[in-house]
């Protein structure tokens, strides 16, 4: 497991990955050709991902989203030390926090 900030990166194999998402095509990297797990709405600063690979959102607001490095890669981020990652699938989370009535991503 993988901790940066308010973004936890579980490796996951291949075997737990829903068919569906083996070949789905991934997300669109950022202008700086990274693949953007989160954007800190206060800062701009982003959780980022360098190195080929794909990034898939599950459905949902609070869905997991997907991670395939079949190189390896490395999280990025401003103020974080750089995590380098194997290569593999990989399941992200957001961290939720409780605010009275509601659940919500935890606001960078």
């Amino acid at each position: 497991m993988y901790r940066q900030g308010d973004v936890l990166i579980m490796e996951l194999d291949e075997s737990a990955v829903p068919a569906p998402y083996l070949e789905a095509p991934g997300e669109q990297r950022d202008a700086r050709g990274r693949l953007v797990l989160a954007l800190g709405e206060v800062t701009g600063h982003a959780h980022a991902v360098q190195g080929p690979g794909r990034l898939i959102r599950e459905a949902g607001p609070f869905g997991p989203m997907l991670l395939h490095l079949p190189e390896g890669g490395r999280v990025v981020h401003e103020e974080h030390a750089v995590i380098p990652l194997p290569k593999g699938w990989f399941r992200v989370v957001r961290q939720r926090e409780y605010a009275p009535g509601a659940v919500r991503i935890v606001a960078d």
